[in-house]
């Protein structure tokens, strides 16, 4: 697929980016080619392959849940700007 500066300029005004117009037919250039290797990935018959979250089958080491610093809570609440009888106080935003 082929891009042309105006659709570039487009495309970089949609996304908020400002591209200076000397730069518009290089970046033009790019992003064809990404869309070339794109299309080539369309071709890949990949219908039987299940959806991966990493290619290496790890396991994550885990721990064991316990408490290790615990009954603090006039630590945290003293660094609260207003607290109120031992809680977090915030603005009223509903009416």
């Amino acid at each position: 697929m082929s891009l042309d500066k105006a659709t570039v300029a487009h495309i970089a005004a949609l996304a908020r980016i400002k591209v200076q117009d000397g730069d518009l037919e290089r970046m033009a250039g790019e992003l064809s080619h990404i869309l070339t290797w794109i299309e080539q990935l369309n071709e890949v018959a990949a219908d039987d392959v299940a959806p991966l979250a990493s290619v290496v089958d790890t396991k994550l080491p885990l721990r064991k849940d316990e408490v290790t610093e615990g009954n603090q809570a006039a630590d945290v609440i003293a660094n609260a700007p207003s607290p109120a009888h031992g809680f977090f106080t915030v603005p009223k935003v509903v009416e």
